[in-house]
């Protein structure tokens, strides 16, 4: 008689069995926890404080003498000699419509004081990026609310676009109002190393109520763990994908992809890679590579990904913005000397570009926006001679219709906060604008022979420029 043991699955319920779960013993608490444990990376084990207490922990990495994990908590409290349960399972993260209007931390846990979550769905944080090939054409155009965006940067549905800007220029004003005012399905919120003194007014103040009822909101603040701070950006990306597997148009912000540089760079020097510019190690820009290439179209929904670059020192071209840049479908750079005018929002329109652009609107919205641009440019450079009046009218056709048409224009890109903008009527505006500048200028009066240039033109200029703007607004539908 032979007994038919399907000695596989006995093995499967042994290693489920707490009773036979691995334990190895806390060596050193240097930044990363040393164990001697023999677990896989990312495995998840746990570390007993006392009777009420115990710290969950993940394998981060390992070398000759033993596992390198890292907790997502504070380690106080630990001593040498501690075992270390290895749990034979890695982080499930939860999902669903449930989440909508709700914050959680980093790992997943609820942190608003609404009682636990209801989810009856979960993923692994890891997936796979979707294939090049099942990628949809990304045409149509994600609607945002901000005419300055949608008349000039126009996103599409699927594009990541970096928003460029250094601190106190309004960033986290503008996120609020895009999340309030997009035309998508779900927004998915990460703040990622954030003041936690700024948590809670961006969720009432910025957000609000109507865009947190649809909106997922990941946080982990400055003083939590490296670890636990790039668990929150993986946190919001995998709950992001699963909207976008049900079909949804997902928009995704992450505030900043700065400071999850700057946290991978905290856990990779630790794990004893070799510094790179300005200290960063090469798994940062991996890093940044995965999270932002899992974002975009996919067969059935689509990311549209938004996020900040932290820009150190307003300095454009340093490591992380310059990797991000590469990555990116676009950028969006605010400007700190618009901001400091009141110029809101203060998005340098010149520096910005949106790559898929020529894709997702008409011709004539182009056209359009072509003619602005080249108003601003226009202005940009004669900018200086204009604001001290030593401008002479007459010297540049294109200059002189760039300042009769100013007013109207920054009375285009400037836009009070809540008070979003439909498409139709950001075309409409646009249009108006465009039309007008292709018109062709009036024939400037000829000045005295041999006098100067005088302020008293470029006044009466601005004058007139008053005044087409009024006839411009009064075209408006």
């Amino acid at each position: 008689m032979t007994l038919g043991l399907d000695i596989r699955h006995l093995s499967g319920l042994v290693e489920q069995r707490s009773a036979f779960r691995t334990v190895g013993r806390l060596r050193s608490v240097r930044g990363l926890l040393r164990a001697t444990l023999p677990a896989s990376v990312g495995e998840l084990c746990r570390i007993q404080l006392s009777e009420n207490r115990e710290l969950t922990a993940e394998v981060v990495g390992f070398d000759e003498s033993g596992s390198q994990l890292m907790c997502y908590d504070s380690t106080t409290g630990l001593r040498p000699g501690m075992n270390v349960v290895a749990l034979g399972e890695k982080r499930r993260i939860p999902t669903g419509r449930e989440l909508l209007g709700r914050v959680i931390d980093g790992i997943g846990r609820p942190i608003d004081g609404r009682g636990p979550l209801r989810t009856t769905r979960s993923r692994l944080e890891q997936a796979d990026v979707p294939p090049a090939m099942s990628r949809s054409r990304i045409t149509e155009p994600l609607v945002t609310g901000q005419r300055v965006i949608d008349g000039l940067n126009t996103i599409g549905r699927g594009q990541r676009v970096g928003l460029f800007a250094g601190s106190g220029v309004g960033k986290s004003t503008l996120l609020g109002e895009i999340a309030r005012g997009a035309s998508s399905d779900v927004n998915v919120i990460v703040l990622t190393g954030e003041r936690g003194r700024e948590v809670r007014p961006f969720i009432e103040d910025c957000l609000g109520q109507n865009g947190q009822q649809r909106s997922v909101v990941v946080v982990a603040t400055s003083d939590q763990t490296p670890l636990m701070r790039i668990k929150s950006v993986l946190t919001g990306v995998a709950i992001a994908e699963e909207f976008r597997s049900q079909g949804a148009d997902v928009l995704f912000f992450l505030d900043s992809i700065t400071r999850l540089a700057m946290a991978q760079r905290e856990l990779g020097l630790l794990r004893g890679e070799p510094p790179g510019a300005r200290g960063y190690p090469p798994s940062v820009p991996s890093l940044m590579a995965e999270v932002l290439e899992r974002l975009g179209a996919a067969e059935n929904g689509t990311i549209t990904g938004l996020i900040t670059v932290l820009v150190e020192g307003d300095d454009m071209d340093e490591p992380v913005a310059d990797t991000a840049r590469s990555i990116l479908d676009g950028h969006i750079v605010l400007s700190r000397a618009l901001a400091e005018k009141g110029h809101y929002p203060a998005v340098d329109v010149l520096a910005s570009v949106s790559r898929l652009f020529s894709q997702v609107t008409t011709p004539e919205h182009r056209r359009a926006a072509e003619g602005v641009r080249r108003m601003l440019a226009a202005w940009h450079r004669m900018e200086d001679l204009i604001e001290i009046g030593a401008y002479q009218k007459g010297a540049s056709p294109d200059v002189d219709r760039a300042i009769q048409l100013r007013p109207a224009v920054d009375e285009f890109l400037q836009q009070p906060v809540g008070q979003p903008s439909s498409f139709e009527d950001t075309l409409a505006r646009l249009n108006v604008l465009g039309a007008a500048w292709e018109q062709p200028a009036p024939a400037a009066a000829a000045s005295p022979a041999g006098a100067p240039a005088s302020g008293n033109v470029v006044s009466g200029m601005a004058a007139s420029g008053a005044a087409a703007a009024d006839a411009i607004q009064g075209a408006m539908p």
